[in-house]
């Protein structure tokens, strides 16, 4: 089994068809419900989204991942078409509101002015799909997934509603057990891990010199104030290459020298959406 946060329809629960197509999906109501889901052993995997291309991160699981003894063992990325979706019948120029998660709505912020929308944020956008049918009102719409109009019943009023084109959300896959894959040569792969500094000068920079003196490149660098205290940084790093490669294993030992609470959080198989387009945050 693998658990998704959101209803029926939701982006997570196609990227976990996309995915695992065999594997039982089971949504759960918040990103904390389904991560404990696996901590607990109720679950194999938990598909959880981390950032999108056009919106950002999503901050809440970098705070969640440190929490939690859980391992990252894949990634995804999955291609967003925002679907504006009405009850069957529902006429564009008579919407007056638009429903869907914080995400979809700053994905999709210039097309929802463009028809004068006012929008409401709520869990996500699979559950904004079966409120508005629930609801009967014509006036409003739901930003949502093709999956959740077929779902849900509602209509289609504009497919390719994102503002970008090209809209991603990157996905991580999570278990309870560490799973390192073996090292091919010619295979692509990602490392994450976490570590604390103390507030001191230059902390940052000679914890993570061991990276630029190996030529190890750092593809993501998230930084927050673990457990509401100022006096330390913990960060979140994604980085090229497997946790064996001698760079890298050199590159880490520099960093336990310099930095406190070093936990890798996994190595695995980097996507090949990677190979293809440059992705930033």
């Amino acid at each position: 089994m693998i658990a998704y946060q959101g209803h029926q329809g939701a982006y997570s629960h196609l990227s976990c068809q996309h995915v695992f197509p065999d594997r039982e999906a089971r949504a759960c109501s918040t990103f904390i419900d389904a991560m404990q889901m696996v901590e607990k052993g109720q679950a194999e995997l938990a598909m959880i989204p981390v950032e999108n291309s056009t919106a950002g991160r999503v901050e809440e699981i970098y705070r969640l991942i440190p929490k939690m003894s859980l391992h990252i063992v894949g990634e995804h990325f999955e291609p967003v078409n925002h679907c504006l979706l009405g009850l069957p019948g529902a006429q564009l120029d008579a919407l007056t509101q638009v429903a869907s998660h914080p995400q979809a709505l700053a994905q999709c912020a210039q097309n929802i002015r463009r028809l004068n929308l006012y929008p409401n944020a709520t869990l996500d956008t699979a559950g904004a799909a079966k409120e508005l049918k629930e609801s009967g009102d014509y006036h409003s719409a739901a930003i949502a997934s093709s999956l959740a109009a077929e779902l849900y019943g509602l209509e289609i009023l504009e497919e390719n509603f994102q503002d970008i084109s090209g809209n991603t959300t990157r996905f991580i896959i999570l278990s309870h057990t560490q799973a390192l894959p073996a090292y091919q040569e010619g295979v692509s792969y990602m490392t994450s891990i976490i570590f604390k500094v103390r507030n001191i000068p230059a902390a940052l920079y000679k914890a993570l010199g061991g990276f630029a003196t190996n030529g190890i490149n750092l593809v993501k660098l998230e930084s927050y104030m673990p457990g509401g205290t100022l006096n330390s940084s913990q960060f979140h790093v994604d980085i090229e290459g497997h946790i064996e490669e001698r760079p890298l294993r050199l590159a880490m030992e520099e960093l336990n020298f310099f930095a406190e609470d070093v936990r890798l959080l996994g190595t695995y198989r980097a996507h090949h959406f990677r190979a293809s387009v440059s992705y930033h945050d």
